[in-house]
């Protein structure tokens, strides 16, 4: 696979920018008091499918071939990569199919289904859908799009980075949700290529360490996955970004889930928006690392905001 490189950044703004508006960089006075430094959230969660995946949809299925869009595509999920792939299928008139775990979050399913794709359910973790997935696409001749290890769906969620530095061009730290690593890899593409000073760091609950496990021992290594945040799940590491996060990222930071529930209150509180766990994420490791990060210029990435009713009230409850 070929590592993406800034100038394939560059055309997935320009193949992006008639499809989607731009997502907007907002600081909280609440927030900068918490984490004791100037934050700026990057808001993905306000995107049409309500997390930032739909960039990298939009890019790899703008640029599929006349045979491959007759054969349609398939790809396994958890949700916000499929209904990436799904509203982008949508809008380019592509045949889609989706496998997702068989509890995967319902309001994220219905989307899909909204959309049009066929949604196909396999397995209890997205690992299990992954090779079902696979499967299919090999019995049928889909066109497989990994949730990872595609270099256009990397060049596209990197424009939400490209983005923060034209609005902020002075940010000095970006944090950044990993479950896949989709989302830091680009981030780490675009920060070298723009300032190599700044530091990215990445975040992954402890309870599904598979992504900080492969970076920590540079080789790609499995792990249990039991996180309740889907957008962190992931029990094997992805050979492209790992093989990107290796050369990019400064830092990886493990959450508590409990961290990350309390996160998702603090974004309700005092950013006034609702993120799901891997959109709230970058929040809880700013606060832990609030020391480090004092004087600094933050950007956090709030990757979605597709949490379900149960999640939400877990976190409220937590609160209490």
């Amino acid at each position: 696979m070929r590592v993406p490189e800034f100038k394939d950044v560059l055309v997935a703004q320009r193949q992006i920018r008639p499809h989607l508006a731009r997502t907007p960089l907002h600081s909280y006075p609440a927030i900068n008091a918490l984490v004791g430094t100037e934050v700026y959230i990057k808001h993905e969660n306000y995107q049409p499918v309500g997390a930032f995946k739909v960039r990298g949809g939009i890019n790899l299925i703008s640029q599929l071939s006349p045979e491959e869009r007759v054969r349609g595509v398939i790809s396994a999920s958890t949700g916000n990569h499929g209904q990436s792939v799904a509203f982008a299928a949508r809008l380019f008139g592509v045949k889609a199919r989706i496998v997702v775990p068989e509890k995967a979050n319902p309001g994220k399913v219905a989307a899909m289904q909204g959309m049009g794709v066929e949604v196909i359910f396999h397995g209890g973790t997205f690992d299990e859908a992954r090779l079902h997935c696979e499967s299919l696409a090999a019995e049928h001749g889909y066109r497989y799009i990994h949730s990872g290890d595609e270099p256009l769906l990397i060049a596209g969620v990197a424009t939400e980075v490209l983005e923060m530095l034209e609005d902020q061009p002075g940010l000095q730290v970006i944090i950044v949700p990993i479950g896949g690593g989709s989302g830091a890899a680009g981030a780490g593409i675009v920060a070298r290529a723009v300032n190599p000073a700044i530091k990215v760091i990445g975040v992954q609950s402890e309870a599904s360490p598979a992504a900080y496990e492969s970076w920590r021992q540079r080789k790609l290594v499995e792990a249990p996955n039991r996180t309740f945040a889907e957008g962190l799940a992931t029990g094997t590491a992805f050979a492209l970004p790992q093989a990107i996060l290796w050369e990019t990222l400064h830092e990886f930071v493990l959450l508590r889930e409990e961290e990350i529930l309390q996160a998702m209150v603090w974004m309700v509180e005092r950013a006034h928006t609702l993120a799901e766990a891997a959109g709230a994420a970058p929040l809880a490791a700013a606060y832990r690392l609030r020391q480090e990060l004092k004087d600094k210029k933050v950007g956090i990435i709030c990757s979605g905001g597709n949490t379900t009713v149960e999640h939400l009230r877990h976190a409220l409850n937590l609160r209490k």
